[in-house]
C-alpha cells in the first residue's frame, strides 16, 4: 500500500504559536513541500499566507504536489462571510484544496440554519473553481451521537445541492489538531470516530487527521474507508517511527 499518496503533510502553527519568524515559517513551509516532492507524498497543508509562495515553489520544481490551506481556523466560529473572503483570496493564491473549520459551536447551539449556509456558499465557491473542499467536524467537541448527526447532515445537504459527480470533491475532516482536550485525551482521528464518520458519511470521502503515527496506524485507516490522512509527521510515519505531534 502507497500510503504516501493518502497523505496530507501539515505544518499550521503561526509565527506566533511557533515562536518563529515570518521567513522561518515560510522556510519550514518549503522544506515540508521539498519533503513531499522527495517522498511522493499527495499534498501539503499549510496557512493560507503562504500558500502563494508555495504554490510557486512546487510549480517551479515541476512537481504536482497538491497545495492545501485552511479556512476558518481553528476555531471555526468566523461568519460565512469571512470564510468565503478568506476562501477567495486563498483560490486566487493558487490553493488547490480548502479545509474548512465548520461552526461546530453554532451546530452545538442549534443554529442548523447557519451551519448549512457556510457549508453551500463557501462548498459552491470550491466547486465552481475546481477546488476540492473539506470540512472540519472537530470530533473531539462531539459526542459519538453528535459526530454521527453532523456527518449525515453534510452528507444530506451535499448530495441534495450538488450532483453526484461533486461528491467525491466534497470532503468530511476529522479534526483541526489544536482543540484543547482535558486529561490528554485525543484530540484527533480516532478509530471509533472515524468508523462513525465513514458509517454516515454516504457518498462523500472523510478525512483522517491527527493522531495517525504508524504505517499499521495509516493502513488501518486506510482499509476502514478513509480517503486522505492528515498528519504533521508524515516522514517519520513513512519511515515507520513514531509521529512525535498529536497532528
Amino acid at each position: 500500500m502507497n500510503i504516501a499518496r493518502y497523505l496530507d503533510s501539515t505544518y499550521l502553527k503561526t509565527p506566533e504559536q511557533s515562536g518563529l519568524s515570518e521567513q522561518e515559517t515560510l522556510q519550514k513551509d518549503k522544506a515540508l513541500a521539498q519533503e513531499a516532492i522527495d517522498h511522493g507524498i499527495l499534498a501539503v497543508m499549510i496557512r493560507p499566507d503562504y500558500v502563494s509562495e508555495i504554490k510557486k515553489y512546487i510549480s517551479e520544481r515541476n512537481s504536482e504536489v497538491i497545495v492545501g490551506t485552511v479556512i476558518g481556523f481553528h476555531e471555526g466560529t468566523f461568519p460565512p462571510e469571512q470564510k468565503l473572503a478568506e476562501a477567495s483570496k486563498a483560490i486566487e493564491d493558487g490553493a488547490d484544496e480548502l479545509d474548512f473549520v465548520i461552526n461546530y459551536q453554532a451546530y452545538l447551539a442549534g443554529d442548523l440554519d447557519l451551519v448549512e449556509e457556510e457549508f453551500l456558499k463557501c462548498t459552491q465557491l470550491c466547486l465552481r473553481h475546481q477546488k476540492i473542499a473539506k470540512w472540519i467536524i472537530e470530533i473531539a467537541a462531539l459526542t459519538d451521537g453528535q459526530i454521527a448527526d453532523l456527518t449525515g447532515r453534510i452528507s444530506g445537504w451535499a448530495e441534495a445541492f450538488f450532483s453526484e459527480k461533486d461528491l467525491s470533491r466534497i470532503f468530511i475532516k476529522s479534526s483541526t489538531g489544536f482543540y484543547e482536550t482535558p486529561d490528554g485525551k485525543p484530540n484527533g482521528a480516532t478509530f471509533e470516530g472515524i468508523r462513525i464518520m465513514i458509517d454516515h458519511a454516504g457518498k462523500l470521502p472523510v478525512k483522517a487527521a491527527g493522531g495517525v503515527r504508524t504505517p499499521d496506524d495509516a493502513e488501518r485507516m486506510i482499509r476502514m474507508g478513509v480517503k486522505r490522512i492528515g498528519t504533521s509527521s508524515a516522514l517519520a510515519l513513512l519511515k515507520s517511527e513514531a509521529g512525535p505531534e498529536r497532528y
